[in-house]
């Protein structure tokens, strides 16, 4: 496997969007490109990239406008911009039409995790027709109420605090009820695995340990109400495959609950080949969980089917 880093200007012509590239010895069957979740970076998945690489699927993705190394610096750490929503889904296009471009005529898949998730639902909608097909993991369902009271105390804040306030109240309405279940609490992390190596390492690691701004919360807010616009959901390829999988144990998806109603809302929208598939006792990361190979394999296995 080759590992290649490279950049391109996102589409807000602020800031370099940093990308990678996992490459396969001999032939590549297969490309799939991963959408990260919140407060983290595209580097997190590179087990899972090996794993697929092992088996001749490419693996390409970026860090997210205010994420990582797409930041003029640090202070940019969860900061979107204006109209950010729309500038993280067309990085995500323009990562897909330069990878096509150098490697044409080949099987091309998304897979988004949690807030990537929200961003690969999105996507469906937007450039589904562009698709193989799409795995969606440790997704959520809010009613469209809540993410629109949400994005009304960014704005209200926002009016006195500005956009690149970090508020802890925010911060607490999005985050706050995670580590419930899993109490008494070792650290903030552990509803994202039972690996406490892992959630250790991610704890300590200051590109998984910044507070969104302001900014960072209204434009995920915006995507997610989008997942209820009608028209998104009708502009979407009614025979692409889509895969969602979660753990059980996942509070993102209130405990598989949110998850199931995820997968109605497209098969209300009238998609006819939506799978699902729970990981009993798994948390929020399930590709950094204790029964993670099951899950790789699992994954892998749908992708080949799907090629």
């Amino acid at each position: 496997m080759k590992k290649e880093e490279f950049r391109f200007r996102s589409t807000n012509d602020a800031v370099d969007i940093r990308a990678v590239r996992y490459i396969p010895e001999g032939e590549i069957k297969a490309v799939l490109q991963i959408a990260h979740g919140m407060v983290e970076f595209i580097d997190r998945y590179e087990p899972f990239a090996k794993f697929l690489c092992s088996k001749g699927i490419l693996v390409t993705g970026n860090d997210h406008i205010g994420h990582g190394g797409s930041v003029n610096s640090e202070e940019e750490w969860g900061y979107f911009g204006e109209d950010g929503n729309r500038h993280v889904l067309d990085d995500m296009h323009e990562l897909t039409k330069l990878t096509k471009e150098a490697y044409p005529n080949l099987p091309y898949f998304l897979m988004g995790h949690s807030m990537g998730s929200f961003y690969a639902r999105q996507y469906l909608g937007d450039y589904g027709d562009e698709l193989k097909g799409v795995i969606i993991m440790g997704t959520g369902f809010e009613p469209l109420f809540k993410v629109k009271a949400g994005m009304l105390v960014c704005r209200v804040i926002a009016l006195f605090k500005g956009w690149k306030h970090r508020s802890n109240f925010v911060n607490n309405m999005a985050f706050g009820a995670y580590n419930k279940k899993f109490e008494p609490n070792r650290t903030r992390a552990d509803w994202l695995t039972k690996d406490e190596k892992i959630v250790d390492w991610y704890v300590n690691e200051p590109r998984c340990s910044f507070m969104f701004t302001l900014n960072g919360y209204v434009n995920m807010f915006e995507g997610i109400a989008r997942l209820h616009d009608k028209a998104l959901l009708d502009r979407i390829p009614k025979d692409l495959p889509v895969l969602f999988v979660s753990g059980e144990d996942d509070p993102v998806g209130t405990f598989g609950k949110e998850v199931i109603a995820s997968v109605d809302s497209l098969k209300d929208a009238g998609m006819k080949n939506v799978d699902l598939k729970l990981y009993p006792n798994d948390r929020h990361e399930i590709l950094n969980e204790t029964d993670k190979e099951t899950v790789f394999e699992d994954l892998y296995q749908w992708i080949k089917a799907h090629m």
